[in-house]
């Protein structure tokens, strides 16, 4: 690909992208890994001039609600230290980016006035047309709602183009490829079929969020170095689900 033709013809110019708590700890097993968090700094920083990006972390690096009310901690208790762990994330990765030169704005769909501004969709859409990144943080700021559906929410309502769902494989396939050395990778999916045979994409809920509003999903492997931007620019990396 010619370099001065990708540098002017992104095919996508508002792109939000999902990563999951886990993604920062690395092989640590918990937490975050400095590296990775430096790694994904340097990934966005590879894409950031001329696009509007913006970005939902998880938390299960550090606490997962629904993992905590399985062994009899309250659901809305453990969803609530669940959105206080992504922020957790969010700040380690905006710190990150902002040591590369890189303006950011954190928004929170909690209040927590000393770390983040509050979440309002139009001050969202303003930051991206600054060029500034927006990470936002605390999921939807209610329970029983994962950050795959904030991601599903929040990528509306900025009207991105598309969802980058960041994962530690190569796209989707129709069972763990980690466990099954047979497991068969699906090029391109629709929502339905994401939905009937119950891969593991994103919940069911925010499957069906975009499956409403034709919000296409590109899953990819966030290790391999330059996939964000190959993506950006047109390559066909991973898996797309779409209508």
């Amino acid at each position: 690909m010619d370099s001065s033709r990708e540098a002017s013809n992104p095919k996508f110019t508002r792109v939000l992208l999902k990563l999951s708590g886990e993604a920062l700890m690395g092989e640590q097993g918990y937490g975050i890994d400095p590296q990775v968090v430096q790694y994904l700094a340097n990934e966005i920083k590879d894409v950031v001039n001329g696009i509007q990006l913006s970005l939902v972390i998880g938390g299960g690096n550090i606490f997962r609600g629904i993992a905590a009310s399985a062994v009899g901690m309250d659901r809305v208790a453990g969803d609530q230290m669940g959105m206080l762990a992504t922020l957790i994330n969010a700040v380690a990765l905006q710190d990150a980016l902002e040591k590369k030169g890189i303006a950011t704005r954190l928004l929170s769909a909690i209040e927590v006035r000393t770390i983040a501004e509050l979440f309002i969709r139009r001050r969202a859409m303003r930051h991206l047309e600054k060029g500034r990144v927006v990470i936002f943080a605390a999921g939807t700021g209610n329970p029983y709602f994962s950050t795959d559906t904030a991601a599903a929410l929040r990528a509306m309502e900025v009207h991105a183009q598309i969802i980058l769902k960041a994962t530690k494989v190569d796209g989707i396939y129709d069972r763990d490829p980690h466990k099954f050395p047979d497991a068969v990778k699906f090029d391109e999916l629709n929502y339905m079929d994401v939905l009937s045979r119950h891969l593991q994409v994103m919940d069911s809920t925010a499957i069906s969020l975009c499956m409403d509003n034709r919000m296409p999903i590109i899953v990819f492997n966030l290790k391999e170095k330059g996939n964000i931007k190959r993506i950006i620019y047109g390559e066909k990396i991973g898996s797309i689900v779409k209508g």
